[in-house]
């Protein structure tokens, strides 16, 4: 018998388990010293005074990095069908864009900014939220037209 060279997977459940992991992999390099800065002095359980930053630019915490690991799970775990994978893109997407706004609404240093966000990790949720928002709608396949009776 031949290897199979091709896949039954469609595009959106392709990209959702691509999305999956890496959200599981930046939730575990959130907790890598040298990759994340500050991570012995300051990275607190959650809040806006955790000075802990990922690749030294995205402010995270504990909970933040959690956070990543949990939506990383879920997008492995809607991967299994397509419509499960396009409901993780396209709504997955729409949480990015809350949290995006949310975000920009919030006092970035008052309690509100529990997760914590700074303004690097505010536009990079607009471009996730906006990305995955558009690879779920581009892998929607057309339904047939039922047949003309």
């Amino acid at each position: 018998m031949e290897p199979r060279l091709t896949t039954d997977r469609q595009p959106a459940q392709l990209l959702t388990m691509l999305i999956g992991v890496t959200f599981i992999l930046v939730g575990l390099l959130g907790f890598v010293p040298g990759i994340t800065s500050h991570l012995y002095d300051g990275l607190d359980f959650a809040g806006h005074n955790s000075p802990a930053k990922l690749f030294h630019v995205f402010q995270v915490s504990w909970l933040h990095n959690i956070v990543h690991l949990a939506f990383g799970l879920v997008g492995l775990a809607f991967s299994r069908t397509a419509a499960t994978a396009r409901l993780y893109l396209i709504g997955g997407g729409v949480v990015y864009l809350v949290l995006w706004f949310y975000g920009l609404v919030i006092a970035q240093n008052g309690g509100a900014n529990f997760v914590p966000f700074n303004t690097a990790d505010n536009w990079l949720h607009f471009a996730i939220g906006a990305a995955m928002i558009g690879l779920g709608f581009a892998t929607t396949r057309a339904r047939p037209l039922a047949p003309a009776i």
